[in-house]
């Protein structure tokens, strides 16, 4: 345990002065770091395997709320200080009362679609809480894995992390640029979501049946690009009623796991 006397100390630069882009350190994969939040979230990204690096938490977690996750790490540092001091460190009052800088893993590939049937494929996806929001669906109704664009916000992103209650260190997922094409040779049929006059209902049978499919999500403001449309075997929609023509991605994602989840 580490009492806080200077806020200026460089060992706390990842708590409170380390950009996004500084944390996830590009050039040096290997060296990234995250920031989880709470004990509930940091507690399942134990559960998954992730490395601790550090804690900061007001002094009262120390007994209470971060005990049983503190008993699961030893020898890790734990930088404390009372509620005010805190503050002063983030510049905003730590409503969960414990963070936990944890090491980035290797990048994963293609292995997340071993024995897949289900997943999700995000193009474009920039805000971190929709992030969060999908993957917490994708966990919840049945998606295998989740593919995105370098063009989304990174998954490990402190916001995104903490909305999705950590089921972004349940679902595997990956960066797919490079292979995303690929997916039918995977096995997998493709289903671009898209407002497009030849799309299909979203409970269309065609798209119950499939043993293996991925569904395509686009951007908040423009959806798919044209091409990744054009690219898929299918183009579907959500039927919509009071003149409402399409759904926030974060709360479609959710309608369109549910509907297209493999049935046993």
């Amino acid at each position: 345990m580490i009492e806080i006397c200077d806020i200026s100390a460089p060992e706390l630069d990842v708590f409170a002065r380390l950009t996004e882009a500084q944390l996830r350190n590009k050039k040096e994969p290997e060296k990234g770091v995250f920031i989880a939040e709470s004990p509930k979230v940091i507690g399942t990204a134990l559960d998954a395997g992730y490395a601790p690096i550090s804690f900061l938490m007001e002094k009262k977690h120390i007994e209470g709320d971060a005990k049983e996750i503190l008993a699961r790490c030893p020898g890790v540092p734990v930088y404390t200080a009372d509620r005010e001091i805190l503050e002063k460190l983030t510049g905003y009052a730590l409503t969960r009362g414990v963070l936990c800088a944890m090491r980035r893993p290797a990048p994963k590939g293609a292995e997340v679609l071993q024995g897949a049937r289900r997943v999700a494929v995000l193009e474009g996806v920039v805000d971190s809480t929709n992030i969060g929001a999908i993957f917490r669906s994708a966990a919840a109704l049945g998606m295998d894995a989740v593919l995105l664009t370098s063009t989304c916000c990174d998954p490990y992103n402190r916001r995104a992390v903490r909305v999705s209650m950590g089921t972004v260190f349940q679902v595997p997922w990956a960066v797919a640029d490079d292979w995303m094409p690929d997916l039918r040779e995977h096995g997998f049929k493709t289903a671009a979501m898209a407002l497009d006059d030849r799309a299909i209902s979203i409970e269309d049978e065609v798209l119950q049946v499939q043993e293996k499919l991925a569904v395509y999500m686009g951007t908040e403001g423009d959806g798919l690009d044209k091409a990744t449309i054009e690219a898929c075997d299918y183009t579907v929609m959500i039927p919509m009623y009071h003149g409402v023509d399409s759904l926030n991605v974060a709360a479609a994602s959710a309608v369109a796991f549910w509907q297209l989840r493999k049935k046993s």
